[in-house]
């Protein structure tokens, strides 16, 4: 009860410290810069309502004390005034450039309440926007919400099924008009006021190192005053962080995080990468290596099934009761199944990184996205030197996240939507082809390339568990109208099991290794900035003739993957990744890497290394079950390494070293 009644004397605070602050800025409607208040009044009380929202939808989370409590109020309406002086520029434009004799009539009026109409219509569906953005990933906008406006066919064709836009267009219309006619007279009040323009210049030129200010002195670290996530996200502004994203893009690794020497580094790496079967150059900044088995070389095919979003927890085996992985889960006894198997990072991208070209994950976007990015050393490469056909098979539109580019540069031919004939197809959605339609292709795929007499190597990657979350009907006991996760990821167990099925009535079947593992989490955020747990994927390797069915409980992260399924084919190669071949690595040396686009997580012997920009590194004992994690003194030997593996792997891209052999 004790605790009730500080928190409510918290927020009684913070909303009367809010609300004085607003009365101040009352006092200003009067002046012919007025309408900047008027803006003011606006950003903050909307900006207020969506965090008080937000926090009301994330209370089972928050870990709260009085002070955190006020902090999310005090520092989010610092981030409110931030986000109030970029859309300040244009109305402070226009009041400094207007006449006096054109701005004090009331046809004037007309183009102040346009202006006014757009930017609360703004501010209106950026708040609405954050809410359903905070419910489907739990944190304000970051990387997810710029990459899905530059792809607007998938993005606005998804929101167009997911939700019913007509109503959600007249209520934001609707909400922009009522606020517009509740601030009317204090936006008038400012024609009261005559200014000369040397005046109204002084004024201007007082206003301008605001935003100014803002652009290089604030940065989104400011929220960071806890270890709960949710609490830092609440003292966050949406489209500051929107912002933030987009001028983002990549970070450069030796200016904002902690560094050692690169000699020290790749010299490292160079002894966790060392196995009885490689042998490294003489160069000292290279790990290239070469492969060397003693037995012969296994000529067997390669099916990798990446799956959209399928958390580890969606499964039985990890308590979830809802039966929506029958197969999958029955599965289990008769594959190579990775018990502790973690993502590298949240998007498909960065899963598709780890999983081609085996490396951590490196600050800002993945490396699928960036230019320059042609000609690298992937796991497609390896296996088209030693004459398979190679695929990347897509059911939507490989255009999205720059998939189709990367790919095809990168030793894979690319087979996407536009190649898949209409009569396979089932279903579609803004995203793509159902599921089925994309493994029946394949299943072309397979036949074709044995028919020729080739071997081959088909990356398939699943579309159907995402929002809207639709498929065909009548395959599962979940109508495809209930637009459920649930559904989504029942109907993708389903057509897996549909496809493994019709494989084993394929001559090719008993010479394949069947690899399905998820791109990432369904959900990424949590209580703490990385939770383990929202990181913890399945990964199988399915061929009953080929390999030993058993349970792998070592660590291993997604990097693993690639040389580890080359490692089962004892393939002689050349190689620069830095994945481990899991069972020629020396036991203690396993790890995993988990991050976001600026936090870059290294998971080690129950420990969880922390590298963030601004040179920070923090350490914690991690909860593998919820996600939380406790706070511990700095171990010296993991953080060496972690920035051993994370400066190692942004100098070696830096510098070409992650290239294609020749």
């Amino acid at each position: 009860m004790n605790a009730i009644l500080i928190n409510e004397n918290a927020c009684l605070e913070a909303c009367t410290l809010y609300f004085y602050q607003m009365k101040k800025i009352q006092a200003l409607y009067k002046h012919r810069f007025g309408p900047l208040a008027v803006l003011a009044l606006v950003i903050c009380s909307i900006s207020f309502i969506t965090r008080v929202v937000l926090l009301i939808k994330s209370w089972p989370g928050l870990e709260l004390t009085p002070l955190r409590f006020i902090g999310i109020f005090l520092i989010g309406f610092l981030y409110d005034l931030v986000v109030w002086s970029f859309f300040a520029i244009p109305v402070a434009l226009y009041c400094w450039l207007m006449k006096d004799s054109w701005y004090q009539k009331k046809g004037q009026r007309i183009l102040l309440f346009l202006l006014f109409f757009i930017i609360f219509f703004i501010l209106v569906l950026n708040a609405g926007g954050e809410i359903i953005f905070w419910d489907e990933f739990n944190v304000r906008y970051n990387f997810i919400a710029v990459d899905y406006l530059i792809y607007t066919t998938e993005v606005l064709g998804n929101i167009w099924e997911s939700y019913n836009i007509p109503l959600i267009a007249v209520a934001v219309v609707l909400a922009t008009a009522m606020i517009l006619f509740f601030v009317r007279k204090k936006l008038t009040a400012s024609q009261a006021l005559s200014m000369r323009f040397a005046k109204r210049s002084i004024f201007f030129l007082l206003f301008l190192p605001l935003p100014i200010a803002s652009y290089f002195l604030v940065n989104n670290r400011f929220k960071n005053i806890s270890n709960n996530n949710y609490v830092n996200e609440l003292g966050g502004n949406g489209i500051y962080e929107f912002g933030t994203a987009y001028w983002n893009n990549e970070i450069d690794y030796v200016r904002f995080y902690t560094t050692r020497n690169d000699s020290a580094n790749i010299k490292l790496l160079r002894n966790f990468l060392q196995t009885p079967n490689a042998v490294f150059t003489n160069d000292p900044l290279s790990i290239e290596r070469k492969i060397k088995n003693d037995s012969l070389e296994h000529k067997w095919n390669i099916v990798l099934i990446s799956v959209e979003s399928l958390s580890g927890d969606y499964l039985a085996r990890f308590g979830n009761k809802q039966n929506i992985t029958p197969y999958l889960d029955s599965l289990i006894p008769y594959s190579l199944f990775f018990d502790n198997f973690y993502a590298s990072g949240t998007r498909t991208v960065r899963g598709l990184e780890a999983l081609s070209l085996a490396i951590p994950p490196t600050p800002g976007q993945s490396i699928v996205r960036r230019p320059g990015n042609e000609g690298m050393f992937t796991m497609g490469s390896v296996l088209k030197e030693k004459g398979y056909d190679v695929n990347f098979i897509y059911g939507g539109n490989s255009f999205f996240d720059n998939m189709g580019y990367f790919f095809s540069h990168n030793g894979y031919t690319v087979l996407d939507k536009r190649d898949i004939p209409d009569s396979l197809v089932h279903h579609t959605t803004a995203w793509g082809i159902d599921d089925e339609a994309s493994f029946d292709y394949t299943l072309q795929q397979c036949d074709k390339s044995h028919a020729a007499g080739k071997l081959f190597f088909n990356h398939i990657m699943t579309v159907s568990n995402h929002r809207p979350y639709t498929y065909p009907d009548g395959r599962i006991d979940i109508p495809s109208s209930t637009q459920s996760i649930d559904g989504g990821v029942k109907y993708t167990d389903y057509a897996i099991n549909r496809f493994l099925k019709q494989a084993q009535q394929k001559p090719w079947f008993n010479n394949t290794l069947f690899v399905i593992v998820a791109d990432h989490c369904a959900k990424s955020a949590g209580k703490a900035n990385l939770p383990v747990n929202r990181y913890h994927i399945p990964c199988f390797v399915y061929a009953p003739q080929l390999i030993k069915a058993s349970i792998e409980q070592r660590l291993t992260s997604q990097i693993d993957l690639a040389p580890t399924v080359l490692g089962m084919l004892n393939l002689n190669y050349t190689s620069r990744f830095l994945g481990y071949d899991i069972y020629k690595t020396l036991p203690g040396n396993e790890r995993a890497f988990i991050s976001t686009y600026q936090d870059m997580g290294y998971l080690k012997d129950g420990k969880l290394v922390i590298l963030s920009p601004q040179q920070k590194i923090k350490a914690y004992k991690p909860d593998f079950l919820t996600g939380s994690v406790i706070g511990i003194n700095q171990p010296d030997t993991l953080t060496n390494e972690a920035i051993a593996w994370y400066q190692g792997a942004s100098f070696l891209y830096k510098n070409g070293r992650y290239k294609g052999i020749k």
